[in-house]
C-alpha cells in the first residue's frame, strides 16, 4: 500500500527514504467492502483518501431523491467531502464503494501537523488541491457546456477501463444523463 503512495507522491516532489517513513506515521491503513459507505451525509468527515485499491462514488442527494455524481475516485486518487474535512462541519456527500477498497487515509488534524513539519509534504498537498480544484472547474464547464456525447467520448478517453469497472447506470449519472441515453451513445 506505502509503495503505491510513495509513487504518487515522487510524481510531484521527493522524499527520501527518511522523510518517507515520517509522512506514512500520519496515514492509516484502511478497508472498505463493496456497497460499504466511507462518509455518509451528516457525519462529520474528518479524513482525507488516498485510493490504492478499487473505486468509490462521492454523490449528493438532492431533496426529490436524486443522486447526482460529483466523483468516481479509482487507484491514486484522492477523495473526501471537502468542505467538511476542511471545515469540521457535517458532510453534504455520500462516499460508498463500488468496489472492494483499499485506501490510506489521514485525518484533518493530521495533516496539519505534517505540513507544518514538512515542506516536502505541504508543497505536494497544495499541487493536489491545485490540480482537483482545475479538475472540478474541467468537469463543471463540460457538463454545462458540452453535449451529452461529447462528455461520454471525453470519459472513455480520459478513463478507458472505467466501463468495464462500474455499472452503466453510474455512468449515466457521473454524465447528469440518464440511462436509456446512455445506451444510445454507447451503441
Amino acid at each position: 500500500m506505502e509503495v503505491k503512495l510513495r509513487e504518487h507522491i515522487h510524481q510531484i516532489v521527493e522524499l527520501t527514504d527518511e522523510e518517507f517513513q515520517y509522512a506514512i506515521t500520519f496515514f492509516t491503513r484502511r478497508r472498505y467492502r463493496k456497497h460499504q459507505y466511507i462518509v455518509q451525509a451528516g457525519d462529520v468527515n474528518s479524513h482525507e483518501h488516498f485510493v490504492v485499491k478499487g473505486i468509490v462514488k462521492s454523490a449528493y442527494t438532492d431533496p426529490e431523491g436524486r443522486e447526482h455524481i460529483l466523483q468516481l475516485a479509482m487507484e491514486e486518487w484522492w477523495f473526501s467531502d471537502p468542505n467538511a474535512f476542511n471545515n469540521g462541519i457535517p458532510a453534504t456527500l455520500n462516499v460508498d464503494c463500488l468496489e472492494d477498497t483499499e485506501t490510506l487515509s489521514i485525518s484533518f488534524e493530521s495533516k496539519e501537523r505534517l505540513c507544518a513539519s514538512s515542506r516536502k509534504m505541504e508543497f505536494f498537498f497544495r499541487k493536489k488541491y491545485t490540480t482537483g480544484n482545475i479538475a472540478l472547474q474541467k468537469r463543471v464547464l463540460a457538463l454545462l457546456s458540452h453535449s451529452a456525447a461529447e462528455r461520454y467520448r471525453q470519459l472513455l478517453s480520459q478513463y478507458p477501463t472505467l466501463h468495464t469497472r462500474v455499472s452503466k447506470t453510474v455512468i449515466a449519472s457521473y454524465l447528469g444523463v440518464s440511462r436509456e441515453t446512455l445506451s444510445r451513445l454507447s451503441s
